[in-house]
């Protein structure tokens, strides 16, 4: 199998005339343009903008910067900041540091998955929460902690976990319900 190289110069031997433009990108594009090393910032703002880095949204990337394709795909795998699937409108960040290890924060796991019928590093059948362990959230005074959204939620117990997700399913069911 033969790989042309396309006039978007990609390499890849992919059928496209020209990569899917991404259009939300183009201002952050401009802004660092010029900026030797903002790689990674121009991944987190896309990853900002669109939620996750799919491989047309790294290779639109790759262009617009002349970097290759294998140096944006590289730095972004690299660094587990970057996700390349959606996640649910809620992320629930689970901490596993030393101190919520501690203080039960695998049985905390548990209830999250049970509870939402997902296992780490999974969203939920309807879209609405993934779950990621993480290595400290930095809030030990308050083991085991987990963070949802932007939302950090301290001193947990199989009862209160159960309870903060139902209080969320709930307030997320009336916001759609009043749609």
């Amino acid at each position: 199998m033969s790989h042309e190289t396309h006039e978007h110069g990609c390499g890849c031997g992919c059928n496209d005339e020209r990569i899917k433009p991404f259009d939300d990108l183009t201002s952050v594009l401009k802004k660092y343009a010029d900026v030797p090393g903002s790689l990674i910032t121009v991944l987190q703002k896309a990853q900002e903008i669109y939620g996750f880095l799919s491989f047309d949204l790294m290779r639109y990337i790759a262009l617009e910067t002349d970097i290759s394709i294998a140096k944006v795909y590289g730095v972004a795998t690299f660094y587990t900041q970057f996700r390349f699937e959606p996640i649910g409108k809620y992320l629930v960040m689970l901490c596993q540091g030393t101190a919520c290890h501690v203080n039960g924060a695998k049985m905390i796991e548990e209830v999250v998955m049970d509870d939402l019928n997902i296992k780490e590093g999974e969203t939920t059948a309807d879209g609405l929460f993934t779950l990621n362990n993480v290595a400290c959230l930095g809030c030990c005074s308050l083991s085991p902690v987990m963070m949802i959204n932007d939302t950090t939620y301290g001193q947990l117990t199989p009862d209160k976990v159960k309870n903060i997700l139902t209080e969320i399913k709930e307030k997320n069911d009336s916001q759609e319900g009043q749609k």
